[in-house]
């Protein structure tokens, strides 16, 4: 069962039918009444080739035409609470609260320049992104978050359970995101420290990929500092260590000199990070290795309690018209056409 992420909407009371379509049958209901008194002129006609309309009366003592009014009426109410029944009525809005069991995730992706390079197919950062969507389609009531980091690092996406919304964000990332060239791991592990629910029971992790070249900060520290809190910090090293030219859209990226600039996995300063995260390490190459064994790792934390809201914005109310109908129903069954003997002779207040 997919959960969305808890939102915050102001609504006021409204009404509407969820199968508007089916009102039209009460367009019937006038049809209905003019075959009714047309049959209760016919039938009147009928009865003046009798005679006079006082002496057929004498020889229809138990004859009574009101109750088969009240009857005709009380079945065109039902028939056209039938209609509103079966066209849905609902009114206003509610807040749900399911309770599910899963992990935190946050995600800090590397979106730097180097991520073009494409020594994993098609690049390094489609690759990553490919990664994520696959990861996120096998979650099951878990929730996650988006931190994208290159000299700076920015919430992409604030923790979530809403998996549509997240790979919507996972396709759109490009490098252009963060306009500071760099990786600043050590600034997206403690934007992700700092982005989790605050409840201390729930489990919770950080999934790192990048290609840890031109690291500049603190990143061993912040995940040791991070391992300190419960939360364990997952390495992807995406890239070679024999390194590739960046691709631009202009060709290939350049230094000053002319020169082109190869790229290369620092796959020593990756593994430091996990071990000091106390998580895995892998590294993605064109297999889905690392995806298999990131998923693997994840299966092995404790799923905790993880709550998330749903907002249902109109509520069914056929209930209460349902329970109306099958009360005119019931009256109506009980009119008989004809006078009732026993009750006519009751004269309750005799003067």
């Amino acid at each position: 069962m997919r959960i969305f992420a808890p939102i915050t909407v102001n609504c006021k009371n409204m009404f509407r039918f969820e199968h508007p379509t089916y009102l039209y049958l009460l367009l019937l209901l006038p049809v209905l009444v003019v075959v009714f008194y047309y049959g209760v002129f016919l039938r009147r006609k009928a009865l003046k080739r009798f005679g006079e309309k006082r002496l057929v009366r004498e020889l229809m003592p138990d004859a009574a035409s009101k109750k088969r009014h009240l009857k005709f009426w009380l079945l065109l109410a039902c028939m056209a609470l039938f209609v509103v029944v079966v066209a849905g009525p609902q009114f206003g809005s509610k807040l749900e609260t399911v309770k599910k069991q899963g992990i935190e995730v946050m995600i800090c992706l590397d979106v730097s320049n180097s991520m073009m390079a494409e020594d994993v197919s098609p690049n390094r950062l489609s690759k990553a992104k490919q990664l994520l969507a696959r990861l996120v389609d096998d979650m099951n009531n878990d929730k996650v978050g988006l931190i994208v980091f290159a000299g700076d690092a920015y919430v992409q996406l604030p923790i979530t359970s809403d998996y549509v919304s997240a790979k919507m964000f996972f396709s759109s990332l490009n490098p252009s995101m963060v306009p500071t060239q760099g990786t600043a791991i050590g600034s997206a592990i403690r934007l992700a420290l700092n982005s989790f629910t605050p409840s201390e029971s729930s489990t919770k992790t950080i999934i790192l990929i990048t290609d840890g070249e031109n690291h500049e900060d603190n990143a061993v520290e912040m995940a040791q500092a991070a391992a300190e809190k419960g939360i364990t910090v997952n390495v992807l090293g995406i890239g070679s260590p024999e390194g590739a030219p960046i691709q631009t859209r202009n060709g290939y990226m350049k230094d000053n000199q002319g020169n082109m600039i190869l790229t290369v996995l620092n796959e020593k300063m990756c593994e430091e990070i996990a071990v000091a995260g106390k998580g895995l390490y892998a590294r993605v190459d064109n297999s889905n290795g690392a995806v298999k064994a990131l998923q693997k790792e994840l299966d092995k934390k404790n799923k905790s309690e993880v709550e998330s809201k749903v907002y249902s914005s109109f509520d069914e109310k056929y209930q209460l018209v349902a329970a109306i109908l099958l009360i005119l129903l019931v009256i109506e069954f009980f009119i008989l056409e004809r006078r009732n003997r026993v009750l006519s002779k009751l004269k309750l207040f005799k003067q």
